[in-house]
């Protein structure tokens, strides 16, 4: 990717005007979620020393995560002729249980492409929100698919993080934390495959220039700090981690461009330390997390605890969309670390 392509995508970043016109857009359509102080006996030892940890709940959103609002962004932008025809979207799972609410809010049919280890609950939620679910082998197969229906059934594919409706959508999440948690020293925000930071990253900017932007990715899947390394978009060859959420195989031009622009610096975590921040916020608070909304608080607790110190610093709780089954034993792997 060129210097000069870097700069024209991180220049389509979208506004505050847009951020701002956005979030009216989405007003009383989606959930303005809390956020909460951790001060709990349990966690404190763990987080920073004099630090004051903020946390949003993103997890209470509609269909489990922070992915209604650029879902919903997009399907809002479909004409009459694509709501006729339908959407379509490959997904872990939190971007498939997004686009289904989205397409049931606007009486579109959906059919969502997701992976055969997607964690059962969010297939049966998908089905529930009335989607059709196609299981595919792997991601690759399941973007093939993807390609596949839109060539064949003429469907609108909603991209899970680099469609400039999604990072808009995910902007307006940024907005809402600047608004909800002003003069932080640090926000802290998961990676996948850059759509939620590059959103973020822009409103926080704009909102809190002043603030750092920090992402997090599992080792076992960390495209964008080989991107940020390499200066442009990077596949990886192999996904391996526990939080499939965050599991992108690469990272894409646009949220790339704007995460690059915006984000001031990458860690990576091990699988052992989010499940570690699972069990520790589930008994602290008894939120249920899925591993990918415990990353950005893993992260606070562990690479970043020293830098965070006696700071003012934001979190992200991004999701909860875990079957029972699957959190029970996760939190009794954490218990055991």
């Amino acid at each position: 990717m060129s210097d000069q392509a870097l700069t024209d995508a991180a220049a389509a970043a979208p506004s505050l005007a847009e951020i701002e016109a956005a979030a009216e857009t989405l007003k009383g359509r989606i959930i303005e979620t809390p956020v909460v102080a951790l001060t709990s006996d349990v966690l404190s030892p763990h987080l920073p020393e004099g630090a004051e940890v903020i946390g949003k709940l993103e997890l209470f959103q509609h269909a489990g995560s922070f992915k209604a609002r650029g879902a919903l962004l997009n399907l809002l932008d479909f004409s009459d002729e694509e709501r006729e025809r339908g959407a379509t979207a490959v997904s872990a799972g939190n971007h498939a249980l997004a686009v289904s609410w989205a397409a049931a809010q606007r009486s579109v049919p959906a059919k969502v492409v997701m992976m055969k280890a997607a964690d059962p609950v969010r297939v049966a939620g998908c089905k529930a929100l009335g989607a059709e679910v196609v299981q595919c082998d792997d991601v690759h197969a399941a973007f093939d698919e993807a390609d596949r229906i839109v060539e064949e059934e003429g469907r609108r594919f909603v991209h899970p993080f680099e469609s400039p409706l999604t990072v808009l959508g995910t902007a307006t999440c940024g907005r809402e934390c600047a608004l909800q948690m002003p003069d932080l020293d640090v926000m802290v925000v998961p990676v996948g495959g850059g759509g939620l930071i590059a959103g973020m990253a822009r409103a926080f900017k704009l909102l809190q220039p002043n603030c750092k932007v920090i992402g997090v990715e599992p080792t076992g899947a960390d495209s964008l700090t080989r991107s940020f390394a390499a200066g442009s978009p990077q596949a990886l060859e192999k996904v391996d981690t526990i939080a499939d959420s965050l599991g992108a195989p690469r990272a894409l031009p646009y949220s790339f461009a704007v995460a690059r622009a915006h984000v001031d610096e990458l860690v990576r975590i091990e699988d052992a330390a989010m499940l570690r921040t699972m069990a520790l916020v589930y008994d602290a608070l008894k939120i249920a997390l899925e591993p990918a909304g415990a990353a950005a608080t893993a992260a606070v607790m562990g690479p970043l605890r020293e830098a965070c110190a006696s700071k003012r610093v934001g979190v992200i709780f991004c999701g909860s969309t875990i079957g029972e089954a699957r959190f029970a034993d996760l939190i009794a792997k954490g218990r055991a670390l």
